[in-house]
């Protein structure tokens, strides 16, 4: 009777080895001098520098900020295009673009990557996307885990999920309380349709449309797989230099990452009881690739803007007096930044008139 092993089980640590042996050179691109390393340990380390001058001049009373997230569907265009060194650029993405709305300043990163088999050059490129998105960000990826489940996955089948933490100083919190009448909506540029509403991509582009990835869409200016795997926007070190721009002044009051839900349900989650937020249509360009889906799927107006960020893809809410300084230094960052609208008296909706 044949004694039975690993391997035939779906899983060969000869190859998982390979796996894990490109990895450390791509992971230390990411360190900063707060990582300890642990070479073979269970566990990644990170100093938080509490007896440090510096460190305690910086955050007087230090807020931990965690976030976690995956890239959706939009994994099935990477598997189904071979390109594989992006969506870890979106995995980090969808975490430290969250932890800036508190106000946090990014500081580790780890990731979770299931498999169907071992397969070390696809394993490779994910975390090169993975480590390119940490870089981004200045988070340092201080650990993950590789699982291989041929029960569960195909073969050539992976999903993804992230984890971030930051810190903030409690002072320095954004939470939306501080947003008040008067106060300036600006809008940062997405770089498309980020990693959100792949679902209904994908069912209007595939099956109604009939496309290809390698489809040229002329309107686009780039074939189909292009753009849609144009990676998800980090806003991190933009914002993070306005911030530490205005650490005395309590400049700005809130600000709100632009995922599903869009503009209107995003904004309402940060929003006071007493305000509300009047967005001007037509305030920021159109992305071509919006009108796009909407026209092959005849999509409602009102369910592209529920489903997708429609261009904008981070949204700060500022104090009016210092609104056109942020912007200028927002734009500076490498962002294109437009003035959505005002804050308003109300009850804590978002009208786009």
């Amino acid at each position: 009777m044949a004694k039975a092993t690993y391997k035939d089980a779906g899983v060969d640590l000869d190859v998982y080895a390979e796996s894990m042996s490109r990895l450390p050179r791509l992971v230390k691109r990411t360190f900063s001098p707060r990582v300890m390393q642990l070479d073979g340990g269970f566990a990644g380390l990170f100093k938080l520098d509490f007896d440090n001058a510096l460190f305690a001049r910086k955050y007087e009373d230090p807020v931990l900020i965690s976030c976690t997230d995956g890239v959706g569907t939009k994994i099935k265009l990477a598997i189904d295009s071979g390109k594989h060194d992006t969506v870890g650029i979106d995995l980090v993405a969808m975490c430290v673009n969250d932890a800036i709305c508190c106000g946090a300043e990014p500081l580790f990163f780890l990731d979770y990557i299931a498999m169907g088999k071992d397969d070390p050059e696809l394993l490779e490129q994910l975390v090169t996307g993975i480590t390119n998105g940490c870089v981004d960000s200045d988070c340092a990826l201080i650990g993950g885990e590789t699982a291989i489940m041929p029960d569960l996955y195909k073969i050539g089948d992976y999903d993804m999920a992230g984890f971030c933490v930051g810190v903030a100083d409690r002072k320095h919190l954004i939470d939306g309380k501080a947003i008040a009448e008067g106060d300036v909506v600006l809008g940062l540029s997405s770089s498309g349709v980020h990693s959100n509403g792949f679902s209904l991509v994908r069912k209007v582009v595939f099956d109604i449309a009939g496309l290809s990835l390698d489809d040229h869409i002329e309107s686009l200016g780039a074939t189909v797989g292009e753009t849609l795997l144009t990676p998800t926007k980090i806003y991190v070190q933009p914002v993070r230099n306005v911030l530490s721009h205005y650490k005395i002044k309590n400049v700005v009051h809130g600000i709100a990452h632009i995922t599903g839900g869009g503009l209107q349900e995003n904004l309402e989650r940060i929003l006071p009881k007493n305000v509300d937020v009047e967005i001007k249509k037509g305030s920021w360009p159109e992305l071509p690739v919006f009108p796009w889906i909407q026209q092959l799927g005849e999509i409602e107006d009102e369910e592209m803007a529920r489903v997708f960020n429609m261009g904008i893809g981070l949204v700060v809410i500022v104090s009016s007096y210092y609104a056109a300084s942020v912007q200028k230094m927002l734009t500076e960052g490498g962002c294109d930044v437009f003035e959505l609208g005002k804050v308003t008296s109300g009850s804590g909706k978002v009208e786009l008139r």
